[in-house]
């Protein structure tokens, strides 16, 4: 069961018109929670960026923030989820084609979850190879807009190249990944990340975890790294909603620290998993 155009249906009678700007012009804003034992994890961080890109595009929510939860929790509720995402869409809305916009457009908001296995994949348990390529994307990627065609061509070099991520670069420095947020643990154990800005998306699992390592008083420093000083670590990982904390073992060929997920890595995964399922079980 899929929810569109105000209704839950079967994901095979779902239709959208073929003049949304969504599908035109990638005019559209998209979030992905993830859910672990029926419950959804850091949604409240989803939910509070989606706002803000919808308001940075200058499109309405387009419902209250409590009928998307309710949404979110019909779907998890209909598709029997135990494990796996939730995900949004909000599109500017339909239109007869043109660069131009009319300022009261009603917005098109479509869900949908997803199974997934995500507290034993395989990458979370033994780590991922990363690919290393040009960051091709716009000005803005703090928006989480869903024109991703960079991201794509960026996980299909990776894919080539026997990788399961891609970290972008640009001018000398790690953005971050294809979809995820890239990190490295330095030889004195610095976890070390790249400020937010206008160059990466804000990761939600990002907030989440170095709320994480500052409740264990690890040191974090939030400064760009090179390519070299992340092959060079002890340690890299990844973040997103979907990949929770994921070690990182190998960048353009090249293993990290012994070529096994990290100690630190290890730590952040347990308590970050573990602080979040019982804040879920809190809430619920």
């Amino acid at each position: 069961m899929v929810y569109v155009g105000d209704r839950f249906v079967a994901e095979d009678e779902a239709t959208l018109s073929i003049f949304d700007r969504g599908l035109l012009f990638g005019d559209s804003i998209y979030e992905v929670t993830a859910v672990i034992g029926g419950r959804m994890i850091d949604n409240d961080l989803h939910l509070a960026r989606l706002a803000q890109s919808l308001g940075e595009l200058g499109i309405r929510m387009p419902l209250p923030r409590e009928a998307i939860v309710g949404v979110q929790m019909e779907l998890i509720a209909r598709n029997r989820l135990d494990e796996g995402v939730v995900y949004l869409q909000v599109t500017r809305g339909v239109a007869d084609r043109n660069f131009a916009y009319a300022d009261d457009l009603e917005p098109t908001f479509f869900a949908f979850s997803q199974a997934k296995n995500l507290l034993n994949a395989a990458s979370v348990r033994d780590g991922v190879r990363i690919a290393v390529v040009d960051d091709q994307r716009w000005a803005r990627r703090d928006i989480k807009t869903t024109m991703l065609l960079a991201q794509v061509q960026a996980k299909r070099i990776a894919a080539e190249r026997g990788c399961q991520e891609a970290w972008m670069v640009e001018d000398g420095l790690v953005t971050e990944g294809a979809s995820s947020t890239a990190y490295i643990v330095t030889a004195d154990g610095r976890i070390v990340t790249r400020p937010n800005s206008r160059a990466i998306l804000p990761g939600c699992t990002r907030r989440a975890v170095l709320a994480v390592a500052k409740r264990l008083d690890l040191v974090i420093e939030e400064s760009p790294f090179t390519v070299e000083e992340a092959v060079n670590a002890q340690e890299a990982f990844l973040t997103s909603a979907s990949s929770l904390v994921t070690p990182v073992i190998e960048i353009s060929g090249r293993a990290i620290g012994d070529g096994k997920p990290g100690s630190v890595t290890r730590l952040l995964q347990r308590t970050y998993l573990d602080l979040a399922l019982s804040n879920q079980a809190a809430a619920q």
